[in-house]
C-alpha cells in the first residue's frame, strides 16, 4: 500500500486543494479520503476554465477513476454533502463512514454564539457538534436516510488500496493542541490525527506532503505576526478572501519559519508544496520547470528548503490545478 498525506502548514487557505487535485491527477490513486474537521473548511480547485468550491468532498474529484471518501473523523453536514455529490455528477463514486458525526441546525444555531465571534470560528456548526461527539450525544450519519446509499467503512477501502491520497484540511497553526490557543479549531490538525481520521496506521505512510504558502494569511481573530495593513496586502497583490466566509485574509508577506519548521517537525513532513509562487513572483506564472523559473524565485524556494530543512518537490505557478513543477 502506498499513502501520501496531505497538510497544511500555515493557518489554512494554503492551496491544499490545487495541490491535492493535482496529485490526483498525476498520481491517480484508486483511493482519495478527506480528513480534517468538516464543512467549515473549504478547498478551491481550479480545473479546465472551471472553478470549484468545496467543503465536504475530496478536491481530487477531478480524477474520475477514483473512489472518494469522507473519514469517520470528519463532521458532515448532511445537506452541503447533498449538494456537492449532486453538483459534481459523483453518485456513483463517493462513500461516507458510517460513523461521521452528522451536524444539525443545533448545531449551527449553538455556533453562532457570543464565544463564536471572540475566535472567530466558521459558524458552521462544526465546534457543538465536536462537542456532542466528546459528550456521547451525537448523531450519526447512519441516522440520516438520505445519506443511506453512500454508507460505508472507509478504512477498509483505503486500506485495501494499492495507492491513497489523504487529504487533510485546515492549516496545522490552527491545530486545537498544537495552534494559537484558544483561537484554534475544534480537534488537531496534524498529519497523524488526519491518518486516524480515515482508518490508516503510521506504517502505511509514505510521504507527508505539507503544503506552504508563498506569503501567509490567516482568517479571523487571534496572534499574527509581521501583519500588513489590508492597503498594503492589496497593493502587493497579496489581498484574498476566505472559501467559506467570504472574509478578507490578514496578510504577512513574510513565512513565519520558527512556525513553519515546529509544523515541519510534528508533522514529519517529507515534501513541501510551495503554493502561489507566481503571485510573489507574477513572471514565473504557469511555469512547468524548475529552470523557467527567474533566479529570484529559485532563490526564495533555496531558501524555504534551507530553512525547514524539507525538499520542496511541488511548486505551485498558477491557480489550474495542472500549473505544477513536480521534483519528486
Amino acid at each position: 500500500m502506498i499513502c501520501d498525506i496531505v497538510v497544511g502548514g500555515q493557518f489554512g487557505d494554503e492551496g491544499k486543494g490545487k495541490v491535492i487535485s493535482y496529485l490526483a491527477l498525476n498520481d491517480q490513486p484508486e483511493v482519495i479520503a478527506r480528513s480534517g474537521v468538516g464543512p467549515n473548511a473549504g478547498h478551491q480547485v481550479f480545473y479546465k476554465g472551471r472553478q470549484y468550491s468545496l467543503r465536504q468532498v475530496p478536491s481530487g474529484f477531478v480524477y474520475d477513476k477514483a473512489r472518494l471518501l469522507v473519514g469517520a473523523g470528519v463532521l458532515v453536514s448532511p445537506s452541503v454533502f447533498l449538494r456537492e455529490v449532486t453538483e459534481l455528477d459523483i453518485q456513483k463514486r463517493v462513500g461516507v463512514d458510517r460513523r461521521c458525526t452528522a451536524i444539525t441546525d443545533e448545531h449551527i444555531k449553538q455556533d453562532g454564539g457570543a464565544n463564536s465571534e471572540k475566535i472567530g470560528t466558521t459558524k458552521t456548526g462544526c465546534g457543538p457538534a465536536n462537542m456532542d461527539r466528546v459528550n456521547r450525544t451525537a448523531k450519526l450519519v447512519s441516522e440520516i436516510p438520505e445519506l443511506a446509499q453512500y454508507l460505508c467503512d472507509v478504512p477498509t477501502e483505503v486500506n485495501a488500496a494499492k495507492k491513497a491520497l489523504i487529504e487533510g484540511t485546515q492549516g496545522f497553526m490552527l491545530s486545537l493542541l498544537y495552534g494559537t490557543y484558544p483561537f484554534v479549531t475544534s480537534k488537531d490538525t496534524s498529519a497523524s490525527t488526519m491518518a486516524a481520521d480515515v482508518g490508516v496506521g503510521p506504517k502505511n505512510i509514505r510521504d507527508v506532503i505539507m503544503v506552504v504558502k508563498a506569503y501567509t494569511t490567516r482568517v479571523g481573530n487571534g496572534p499574527f505576526k509581521f501583519e500588513l495593513p489590508p492597503e498594503k496586502a492589496k497593493e502587493l497583490g497579496f489581498a484574498e478572501y476566505g472559501t467559506v466566509t467570504g472574509r478578507p485574509r490578514r496578510v504577512s508577506d513574510k513565512l513565519h519559519f520558527d512556525d513553519l519548521r515546529y509544523a515541519a517537525m510534528i508533522n514529519s513532513a517529507s515534501i513541501i508544496a510551495l503554493t502561489k509562487l507566481d503571485v510573489r513572483f507574477p513572471s514565473c506564472a504557469h511555469a512547468k520547470k524548475y529552470s523557467q523559473l527567474t533566479d529570484e524565485a529559485r532563490k526564495f524556494v533555496e531558501e524555504i528548503e534551507a530553512e525547514l530543512h524539507v525538499p520542496a518537490k511541488i511548486i505551485g505557478t498558477g491557480a489550474d490545478a495542472e500549473d505544477i513543477i513536480d521534483r519528486r
